[in-house]
């Protein structure tokens, strides 16, 4: 296994006590333990299409998370008073498990949580209750600029009306300067999804503070990060996993490479300087906004960014005919009406870069029809969970 660093000892040494989250399910073994375990996983599902490379893995497997969310509600603490408290749920379950450390997330992060919480018992902020609706503060979620340091809190309420959001704030920068935004969204409806959508709720994000996003620096590039922009929640192992997959996908300068399920574009931008031009794809009308402004931001000129359905997009521009295609699928993968309009089209070289290794194998049972398996490279994103990113390259047939 790869694996630099990250001694069996310091290991040991962090193990969380928070176990009842679900969050960590290898808590408590040997980090490569933990990437042996994962590439056998990736064998057993991954290698009728042929090997599984070694799993590269992190240099620190701690505190790499730079998003981190909580809920909040209210419970009884010994004195038998209501307190408010901020966690997780536990597995299967609306039971909030109060989490004051995590070995996997950001130190900064979990400070201002610590604090936020703090301030909204002392001001009386009431948390919401799923079980009555009633209630004001449902969530907040810490988002993290790793190389630049700044830092975007979201805070989430179950209503439009936010009582006592000024103090909140003044109080919050004042113990937390390194805090450069502050966003108010509204998610009342009875969903697992943290923020709410602003087109269905018919609410839009309120800045409280700041510009409403903070930025970034990936692959030397500098990007923007909003509340509901996709941005891959490991910035040192999403490096390797980007160049990874740009080194795979090999692009020539005379190359037109397709970036589909784009996000604010960080792998298309990071992919333009070796190709002639780069065409990104994109549902999230947030994101694709994102995108149009990284690639301003760092003057890149050869780079566009549509909103759309990927599959839709291919099969509608008939005169677009990318050399390259590189696809980051949500968890649940792609689906069949983009694996076709790809089949059709017929792109020489194909990345998937995928989270879900289960999804990952059924694509890859439509795209070996026109393609062939020449690499298959897992990179360790989510180190202490059963999750691993795997890059996989193919070429037409």
């Amino acid at each position: 296994m790869r694996c630099r660093g990250a001694s069996i000892e310091n290991f040991m040494n962090d193990i969380c006590r928070h176990t009842a989250c679900g969050g960590c399910s290898m808590t408590g073994i040997p980090y490569e333990e933990q990437l042996s375990r994962k590439h056998q996983q990736l064998i057993d599902l991954l290698g009728a299409f042929g090997e599984v490379l070694p799993p590269i893995g992190m240099e620190n497997p701690f505190h790499y998370r730079n998003k981190v969310t909580r809920t909040f509600a209210a419970v009884r603490d010994e004195t038998k008073r209501m307190t408010t408290v901020s966690g997780t749920y536990a597995a299967e379950s609306r039971r909030v498990i109060p989490i004051d450390a995590c070995q996997i997330e950001d130190p900064g992060a979990q400070r201002i949580m610590q604090t936020l919480t703090v301030l909204c018992g002392k001001m009386k902020i009431p948390p919401y209750d799923a079980r009555t609706g009633g209630g004001v503060l449902r969530h907040a979620q810490i988002r993290v600029g790793a190389a630049t340091g700044e830092y975007l809190l979201t805070l989430v309420t179950a209503v439009p009306q936010f009582p006592g959001r000024g103090n909140l704030v003044t109080a919050l920068r004042r113990e937390h300067p390194e805090i450069t935004s502050i966003v108010h969204n509204v998610n009342g409806f009875d969903t697992g999804m943290i923020l709410g959508d602003e087109k269905r709720s018919g609410h839009e994000n309120r800045i409280l503070f700041g510009p409403g996003s903070i930025r970034d620096t990936l692959c030397g590039l500098s990007f923007r990060i909003s509340p509901q922009s996709f941005y891959q929640v490991n910035p040192r192992g999403t490096e390797i996993l980007y160049r990874t997959a740009i080194d795979l996908a090999a692009p020539a300068p005379t190359d037109t490479l397709l970036d589909a399920y784009c996000g604010i574009g960080t792998i298309g931008l990071a992919a333009a300087a070796r190709c002639r031009r780069v065409i990104g794809v994109e549902l999230n009308p947030d994101a694709v906004r994102d995108a149009i402004a990284n690639a301003k931001h760092n003057h890149i000129t050869n780079a566009r960014f549509y909103r759309g359905d990927a599959g839709k997009f291919l099969l509608d521009n008939p005169d677009l005919t990318p050399d390259v295609l590189i696809m980051d699928p949500p968890r649940g993968g792609s689906d069949q009406p983009f694996l076709q309009a790809v089949c059709k089209r017929k792109p020489k070289k194909v990345v998937y870069i995928s989270c879900g290794p289960q999804s990952l194998a059924r694509d890859l049972k439509t795209l070996t029809r026109e393609y062939r398996v020449e690499t298959m490279q897992p990179v360790d994103m989510f180190p202490m969970t059963e999750h691993c990113e795997c890059v996989v390259r193919l070429h037409r047939k």
